[in-house]
């Protein structure tokens, strides 16, 4: 595994400012710097729309080894973003900063997950590292 990109849905570019006490206080582009630096040896690219024919478009056009995504709202609702996920080749992993099982009823439903490799949920920005080190241990997913 040498390029992984990170997606995110809409709203995640609000990431420090929205909700603080739910997704934290970190802005995402510092915390992707942390990423790069601590993955030196990896290509980690990021994307974030909050429209979603954006998303679709860039993960069928996505030339990468792995791809980690937190789809936000989208996870939740958007069956044509999962069909995206569920055409291409690339290994998935899904990411949700909050526990979404433990927030609103309508935040239960995961339409990505049966795609997607694996799902971290509830771990901050800390789930992005996690969800790294799974995609790059090859006995993962073999």
């Amino acid at each position: 595994m040498k390029h992984i990109t990170i997606i995110h849905g809409p709203n995640l570019n609000l990431l420090g400012k929205r909700e603080p006490e739910i997704y934290g206080e970190q802005g995402f582009d510092s915390y992707l710097k942390q990423l790069q630096k601590q993955f030196a040896n990896l290509k980690i690219s990021y994307y974030q729309s909050n429209v979603e024919g954006e998303l679709i478009n860039y993960i069928q056009q996505c030339e990468c080894d792995g791809i980690i995504i937190n789809a936000g709202g989208y996870a939740h609702t958007s069956i044509a973003l999962a069909d995206a996920v569920s055409a291409i080749n690339t290994l998935v992993v899904n990411v949700h900063i909050s526990n979404i099982y433990s927030r609103e009823k309508e935040r239960h439903t995961e339409l990505l997950a049966q795609y997607c490799v694996a799902g971290i949920y509830g771990m901050g920005l800390e789930g992005y590292n996690y969800a790294i080190h799974f995609l790059t241990n090859s006995n993962n997913y073999e």
